[in-house]
């Protein structure tokens, strides 16, 4: 008997209920961070090509200098 009153009851006065918009989102979507994703991997990509070049450069001068010896 408790569970149909609670069933059947219904307020007097409605209820309201506000929906607001969300806040723009900085991002545009999806494309702008794979993007920044990207360029991110990008840049370290390139940086390690450079350091490997510059230690292979190194390495390779300093192997051609020593094994020349003293002239």
């Amino acid at each position: 008997m408790e569970v149909a009153r609670l069933v059947l009851y219904q307020p007097d006065s409605p209820i309201v209920i506000k929906i607001i918009e969300p806040p723009a989102d900085p991002t545009e979507g999806l494309g702008d961070v794979l993007l920044s994703a990207l360029g991110i991997t990008g840049v370290l990509v390139l940086g390690a090509v450079l350091l490997g070049l510059l230690l292979g450069t190194l390495m390779f001068w300093l192997r051609r200098r020593s094994a020349s010896g003293p002239d």
